[in-house]
């Protein structure tokens, strides 16, 4: 991707050093990675993680305005969604249960 706006006769900006395939391919390996964290897979691949998260977010809006985002539908996305805040809801719930069984395990003792 090419940073370089034509004013007049003027180039202003500066052409990236990472080829539009390297992009790709980085945002292709952080989503493959089970979404480890972004300055993991940067530092692996070698970039700023800032750079890095910025090519997954323009890949991520791409992808929504494509239709393609991930391949789920929308209702879909929505579903999945709620799904997982029911899950952390649930893991919440169970947390609080286990911390009162060991609090009243210790009180009988």
């Amino acid at each position: 991707m090419d940073l370089l706006v034509q004013e007049g006769n003027v180039q202003v900006g500066r052409r990236s050093k990472y080829s539009d395939e390297f992009r790709h391919d980085a945002v292709a390996l952080y989503r493959a990675s089970d979404r480890s964290s972004v300055k993991a897979v940067a530092d692996r691949i070698g970039v700023n993680h800032e750079t890095l998260r910025q090519w997954i977010k323009a890949a991520d809006e791409a992808d929504s305005l494509n239709g393609s985002a991930g391949g789920l539908s929308g209702d879909e996305r929505a579903e999945l969604a709620r799904l997982r805040k029911a899950e952390r809801e649930w893991q919440q719930e169970r947390e609080i249960l286990r911390k009162a069984a060991q609090f009243f395990a210790k009180e009988m003792k």
